[in-house]
């Protein structure tokens, strides 16, 4: 039975949850002894930022693959299942940080950014994008705290990392991706749900589960998933339920009665039936068309 690889960096094992990892690396560093090829993988715990200013290639995100065309930023949070396929003349860089400590500052000091952090995305960029902005004297102060590891250089780089993600955050909206307004308080209980649907998917659990595990009562969870998300609290429990669906028939090797099983049905069919209706596809007409999809060009 195969499973996502989970690294810390690409090809190191997982550090703990806990770790609190701030890393600058350029692309090619990893990548050239890959023979440019990243394999799908994730992170448990830290977020990745990758700046690509030269070169082509694809990278997946879950089930999706995308090509690169730079200059373009590559936003992947913990937990994102993702891969790449460079050209070997790619250049850019590739920062990693822990997601809980930027979120934990991020909703001190500008909670709106946590949604950005959040979100897997590929936004493009035109090259008067990067001279107005400030990413390159980031990205040289970022690189500078890291190579020299001076006293304190973890929280130095990871104010600097906030201070990025509001530049990351001005882009999105100047490319039609906006980030999505969130109080401290609304975010913390967002993350919390998605916490417990993460712990306890496999389960079948009913919204007033998670309601009364948060303290609060349907109506109120449901409200603000509308306000926050822009969907109902059953919808996002199917979400992550049919995303760790599609994980499982791209990935993992098993049969789909392995993985219907493993996502605690008890009944292909009805498993099968389940899929169906949140994707529009057969669990078998999903994995063929994923992997003809995601084959390398």
């Amino acid at each position: 039975m195969r499973r996502i690889p989970n690294y810390s960096l690409y090809g190191e094992s997982a550090r703990p949850p806990w770790y609190d990892a701030f890393n600058f690396e350029w692309i090619p560093e990893r990548s050239r002894p890959n023979d440019w090829h990243i394999d799908a993988h994730r992170h448990d715990a830290l977020l990745q930022f990758l700046y690509i200013c030269s070169g082509s290639g694809q990278v997946v995100i879950e089930n999706t693959k995308t090509q690169i065309e730079p200059p373009c930023i590559v936003l992947l949070p913990a937990q994102t299942v993702h891969g790449f396929v460079f050209s070997p003349d790619v250049d850019g860089l590739v920062i990693t940080a822990a997601q809980r400590s930027l979120e934990s500052i991020s909703s001190v000091v500008s909670p709106g950014l946590i949604p950005v952090l959040q979100r897997a995305a590929v936004i493009p960029l035109t090259a008067q994008a990067v001279e107005d902005n400030a990413l390159m004297p980031l990205f040289g102060l970022l690189e500078k705290e890291f190579r020299m590891s001076d006293r304190g250089h973890i929280a130095a780089g990871m104010s600097l990392l906030v201070a990025l993600f509001v530049h990351v955050a001005r882009l999105s909206e100047r490319a039609s991706a906006p980030a999505v307004a969130s109080t401290e308080r609304r975010a913390l209980q967002i993350r919390q749900f998605r916490n417990l649907v993460a712990a306890h998917f496999r389960e079948h659990q009913p919204v007033e589960f998670y309601a009364q595990k948060l303290g609060m009562t349907v109506a109120q969870l449901g409200r603000i998933c509308r306000e926050e998300l822009s969907s109902s609290p059953l919808a996002i429990v199917n979400e992550h339920l049919v995303r760790e669906a599609q994980r499982d028939l791209v990935y993992s090797g098993m049969s789909i009665k392995q993985i219907a099983h493993g996502l605690g049905f008890s009944d292909i069919a009805y498993f099968s039936r389940y899929f169906r209706k949140q994707t529009g596809v057969t669990p078998t007409e999903f994995q063929g068309e994923a992997h003809k999809a995601l084959a390398i060009e």
